[in-house]
């Protein structure tokens, strides 16, 4: 409630102060569930609170990424294999603390490589960089150890980045961070995503000039 709160008080500071992304877009863009949009550019995706209903997606499509539907910074994020056997453990943790589903996705080793973060501006891809987990971990995220490289956008990152521009534009998202592993969009990020600072030291591409001037002309 604090997130959504701050999303309406944002809303009253326009056009007195400038907010980059549209606030009541950012509040009905859920990052986790606006990728279910796009089911053909994403792994196998479920949102459920109910632990039968996790248990027959992991039978489905074996192993499987556990996380909270609103969780942020790699927080809470767990890699269950067929054979771990805390699942249930787990949903009476996530339960007992939360009244909001969770989010589980299927497994994808390409995780290994790298999950790269591709920065758009008004719908169009600035550049990527990629995140390669610590030893030991699954998640990617800096906040949590992940290790930033240099990475070129392939032609399935910009085939990615065409399908969900429009959209972006169109809602008012003039800053965003998508996350891609392998061949797979498993978040869409609009709320202050990281990256562009490395995104400059890697390739000096000046995220910050082109989200100004991107604001600049929509404001004519």
């Amino acid at each position: 409630m604090f997130y959504i709160t701050t999303t309406h008080l944002l809303q009253r500071l326009v056009p007195g102060t400038l907010v980059v992304n549209d606030p009541f877009w950012v509040r009905n863009f859920p990052e986790k569930l606006l990728v279910l949009d796009y089911p053909d550019l994403t792994p196998p995706t479920a949102v459920a609170r109910d632990l039968d209903t996790i248990r027959a997606f992991r039978d489905e499509h074996g192993d499987i990424i556990l996380k909270p539907l609103y969780g942020a910074g790699g927080a809470g994020v767990f890699h269950l294999p067929q054979s771990d056997r805390n699942l249930a453990a787990l949903h009476e943790l996530f339960i007992g603390l939360s009244r909001e589903p969770l989010i589980v996705q299927k497994y994808l080793p390409q995780i290994a490589q790298g999950d790269k973060r591709v920065i758009l501006v008004d719908g169009e891809p600035a550049g990527a960089i990629n995140r390669i987990p610590g030893e030991g971990e699954t998640r990617s995220n800096m906040h949590v150890g992940g290790r930033p490289e240099k990475a070129e956008l392939t032609a399935r990152d910009r085939e990615i980045c065409a399908r969900i521009g429009p959209l972006l534009r169109e809602r008012g998202q003039v800053f965003v961070g998508i996350d891609v592993i392998g061949d797979y969009l498993t978040e869409i990020n609009v709320t202050s995503p990281t990256g562009i600072q490395e995104l400059e030291r890697f390739d000096g591409v000046n995220v910050a000039a082109r989200i100004w001037e991107a604001v600049e002309a929509r404001r004519g």
